[in-house]
């Protein structure tokens, strides 16, 4: 903290974090060229959780012209789904825009309301600023979440998360053990059945995986994309109109949710010819309640010499020996922690103090909302990606922009009213009420399985929005000041 009569830098709008979210929030308020703004930035560069995920195999499973900025298109991607670090390079040329704005290794160390000054003071690793508007962007999947598992913290190896890779653990020619069947379990595994001598994968459930049918585009395709922006723009609508239809699967639309089904069966059958692994490999919950994941060689890899499927829990640790909740017992030279993010209890909600207390004190039952984005008792502030803003089915980034447009909206009504802006406790309840209703059939809440998007202490849906994406921009993209208190 700044001492005794440091200098306090007053900015209109502060921004925490340099992910997708924040980024985008940066770059339309450079554009609009009216607001004074600072973007904090824990780390040493920009980019989010394609900055800090550098496993072998990392990529987006929704399609790369989808999953980017439409006021920052790239019509040069290399894949239909790009790998990490190509998206990494396109969120650090879209940042170059607003580099001088960018505070790297400014870590936020609080964030509290001063209802008298009507701004918020900020309190960074290099001092102290105070902002009329708070706008969070730390996003979801950014907090490790290492598995419970009893010796963990003496095995005698590296463990490795795999938000937090090693390339020097020395995986080439060793045993290695995988925890988790999830989205970066199921991209990992393929790469280290390559190099490992023996693999085994610990999961708790088997996933449902479909059919990724990527490809790479032709340098013809990428100079048309160039060349023509209006292609890319149709391929992304077209893109979007597709992934749209997913969601009647996840409201357990019977018909949507037997091809889907179906679909996921019919790749189990056509890459996995042993009924004992098919068998293992078959989900027992419904398709959708865990996030539907898209691979052509996670099944070929589980059959390769020296890779194991364990299809029960790691319990603990003896050393090097790993033990499984069905009483397997693994020799493992070295460990990869697939076990994914802390997620419906954010880490920075303790930070960030409001009129009567923590944002971690009002989402102690949950994290609640109205719009997915305003908070009661929480003035001038703005949470992106964060409560029912993120998507089961489609591109995190359309929801992203909404969310931009309902912020601007809301800087709008600011600079005509002076503010400050707070949304009433009664319009949050309605909101999430409506919420509730709406998720209540859905395969995350009655599918049969445990996912990361239903907090545990409520029971409630409070990741995921709950319908398409097009019904969340339309209920949420414009800034609507009529819920707020006069």
């Amino acid at each position: 903290m700044s001492g005794a009569g440091a200098r306090v830098e007053e900015v209109d709008v502060a921004v925490v974090g340099a992910g997708f979210a924040g980024i985008g929030a940066a770059v339309l308020l450079a554009r609009r060229g009216r607001e004074s703004f600072v973007v904090l930035e824990r780390a040493g560069d920009v980019g989010g959780t394609w900055r800090d995920n550098t496993y072998p195999g990392v990529a987006c499973d929704v399609p790369a012209h989808l999953y980017s900025f439409s006021f920052a298109p790239h019509p040069s991607w290399s894949r239909v789904f790009a790998p990490g670090a190509e998206i990494h390079r396109y969120l650090r040329d879209v940042a170059a825009e607003v580099a001088d704005r960018v505070r790297l290794r400014t870590p936020v160390r609080s964030a509290r309301w001063d209802a008298g000054a009507q701004r918020w003071d900020v309190v960074t690793s290099a001092g102290r600023l105070r902002a009329r508007v708070l706008v969070l962007a730390a996003g979801r999947l950014t907090e490790p979440r290492p598995p419970r598992v009893e010796g963990l913290s003496s095995f005698d190896g590296p463990a490795v998360h795999s938000a937090r890779w090693r390339e020097d653990a020395g995986w080439d020619g060793a045993r290695v053990g995988v925890v988790g069947s999830g989205a970066s379990a199921v991209q990992i595994v393929p790469e280290l059945a390559r190099r490992a001598a023996h693999l085994t994968v610990f999961a708790r459930s088997a996933p449902w995986v479909v059919p990724r049918e990527d490809r790479p585009y032709s340098p013809a395709e990428r100079a048309a994309f160039a060349a023509d922006p209006g292609a890319a723009r149709r391929l992304r609508e077209e893109v979007f109109a597709r992934m749209e239809t997913g969601i009647a699967a996840r409201h357990r639309d019977p018909e949507q949710l037997a091809q889907l089904r179906a679909r996921a069966l019919e790749h189990l059958a056509a890459q996995v010819g042993d009924p004992a692994l098919r068998a293992a490999l078959t989900p027992d919950y419904e398709v959708g309640c865990k996030r539907v994941l898209l691979s052509d060689d996670f099944y070929p890899a589980l059959q390769r010499p020296g890779v194991r499927w364990v299809p029960s829990a790691l319990q603990r640790l003896e050393g090097r020996t790993a033990v499984a909740a069905d009483g397997t017992r693994t020799e493992l030279d070295a460990l990869v922690l697939a076990t994914g993010f802390t997620t419906t209890a954010q880490p920075y909600a303790q930070l960030v103090t409001g009129r009567t207390g923590t944002l971690a004190q009002a989402w102690a039952g949950g994290m609640v909302s109205h719009a997915s984005t305003v908070v009661h008792g929480f003035p001038n502030m703005f949470v992106l990606d964060g409560p029912n803003a993120a998507l089961g089915h489609n591109s995190a980034v359309h929801v992203i922009e909404s969310q931009l447009g309902y912020l601007l909206g809301a800087l709008d009504h600011l600079a005509r009213t002076g503010g400050p802006l707070e949304v009433t406790a009664e319009a949050q309840r309605r909101y999430t009420r409506a919420l509730d209703e709406r998720a209540a059939g859905t395969v995350w809440l009655r599918g049969g399985c445990s996912n990361w998007y239903v907090d545990p202490r409520s029971g409630r849906l409070t990741l995921l929005w709950p319908d398409t994406a097009t019904a969340f921009r339309e209920r949420n993209g414009t800034f609507d000041p009529a819920p707020f208190a006069a």
